[in-house]
């Protein structure tokens, strides 16, 4: 992870995001502990109480559970959980946007696939 923040949301909120998108992405397993918090607070350059936060949210949203003595470990089904939210997500959310975008576009299904496959 890389201290890359941003002003538009608090530094927990998006350490929080990145330990979320490691786990889809899968560079962060099932049953695989999260660096510690004193670690994180190092490497990112944040206070330990930012990172003790992002991880609190983490346990409290099922996705990490801590393991008294040994650390906080992703849960098992976390990556199936977080991908079934973000296919909720998307097409309750984003895909209307997208298909009325389409709509006023006057783009039909054969143009749209001969683009994306020459991309």
């Amino acid at each position: 992870m890389t201290p890359d923040w941003t002003e538009d949301q608090p530094i927990y909120r998006q350490l929080k995001d990145k330990v979320v998108a490691a786990i889809m992405e899968g560079s962060l397993r099932e049953g695989e502990a999260l660096p510690s918090v004193r670690n994180v607070a190092v490497d990112l350059q944040i206070n330990p109480i930012t990172a003790s936060k992002a991880y609190q949210e983490l346990v409290m949203d099922g996705l990490v559970e801590k393991k008294r003595g040994l650390g906080m470990f992703v849960m098992d089904g976390a990556r199936s959980k977080l991908m079934e939210a973000e296919r909720d997500r998307f097409l309750n959310e984003e895909w209307p946007r997208v298909m009325e975008t389409i709509r006023r576009l006057g783009l039909d299904a054969e143009t749209l696939l001969k683009n994306s496959s020459a991309n």
